[in-house]
């Protein structure tokens, strides 16, 4: 229900998968084993500030002591670990730790600012747990994942396949009192990272030997083998079947789609229903797997013009140029499509 990108389940996300189970598994504990120990994982910033305890720094980030919020942000993870897949393990645990380190510079900064200008003392608790990072991943989520409409309400209201996200996230900044300092200070750190302000990107990020270490220690424990049920479905068995069969697929979803907007269309503003433009005539393709030996050749039609402004694009998010023309031109050059069926492929 939750899942707005991507295939399910965590393959290709071992650090995410770790991010879902091993804080989850330490705020059960202390909230129902251990009470009595959660006194040291408070968040306190008089006592990092005046007392230099930089351990409750480090403790009060890293593990919620809200439930509420440790089902939040474990959901939120869960559908962010797409930029675990698209960036790699390595890249995405350097965003992560960049977030963490500069929103605690931010919190300090946020609550002596509100003291200062408006004389407004803050509750030296804040929230714990590792939300600053969760809110930070909104900021690539935003720019970098396209807008699927899902469904229409109340005619300009839309739902989206990011909207159910926004919600998710709405609902945690507003789970505390506080919390929104730790949102605006997750947001701040998350703009800085990803536009590359100062060159953090390259001073706060996870050295190769770390990387490696924990490629050989930690990953083959939660690492997670690749669903079968979304990739053998109607799949044929070569790499190239595969493919053709996919575009097909996306071929009916766009027909589907057209004729679902169409049909809209006629109910608001009445008339015939044009069904020369939802049913084009699909792409035919030369395939030399199908032709099983016979000599026969069909005739393909010409390729569609595709924009390299877009190819270029999509080349930036890391698709390969040839699944950027594919995908393109089974999109008749719809840019969020094409994306879309890339990130879901």
């Amino acid at each position: 229900m939750f899942t707005s990108t991507g295939s399910s389940g965590l393959y290709k996300a071992p650090l995410s998968k770790s991010l879902l189970l091993v804080p989850s598994a330490l705020s059960l504990l202390l909230a129902l084993l251990l009470p009595h120990c959660q006194k040291f994982f408070v968040y306190d910033l008089h006592a990092v500030r005046n007392d230099f305890q930089i351990w409750r720094l480090i403790c009060g980030r890293i593990i919620c002591l809200d439930l509420k919020d440790t089902f939040c942000s474990s959901l939120l993870i869960y559908n962010f670990r797409i930029f675990e897949r698209r960036y790699g393990s390595r890249k995405f645990a350097s965003f992560l730790l960049g977030c963490w380190i500069l929103s605690a510079l931010f919190d300090f900064l946020l609550v002596e600012a509100m003291q200062y200008s408006f004389g407004i003392t803050v509750a030296s608790n804040l929230p714990s747990g590792f939300l600053a990072p969760v809110f930070a991943l909104f900021v690539p989520f935003y720019c970098s994942i396209p807008r699927v409409q899902v469904a229409q309400i109340l005619g300009p209201l839309s739902i989206t396949n990011k909207t159910l996200i926004y919600i998710l996230g709405l609902q945690l900044f507003t789970s505390g009192s506080y919390i929104w300092i730790v949102a605006i200070s997750g947001l701040i750190s998350g703009m800085c990272y990803d536009r590359k302000m100062l060159q953090v990107h390259q001073v706060l990020c996870i050295p190769n030997w770390v990387a490696q270490f924990f490629s050989w220690t930690l990953e083959p424990i939660f690492s997670s083998s690749e669903p079968t049920s979304e990739a053998r479905v109607g799949m044929g068995a070569t790499v190239d079947i595969q493919r053709q069969q996919r575009m097909e697929q996306l071929d009916r979803q766009l027909m589907l789609s057209q004729f679902a907007q169409v049909r809209r269309q006629r109910q608001q503003q009445g008339g015939m229903i044009n069904w020369n433009r939802l049913f084009p005539p699909l792409r035919q393709r030369r395939n030399i797997n199908y032709q099983d030996g016979h000599g026969s050749e069909q005739q393909a039609s010409p390729p569609l013009e595709v924009s390299e402004e877009q190819v270029a694009r999509l080349m930036e998010m890391g698709f390969s140029r040839g699944d950027a023309l594919e995908a393109l031109r089974a999109s008749n050059n719809d840019l969020n499509v094409a994306t879309n069926f890339l990130l879901q492929h």
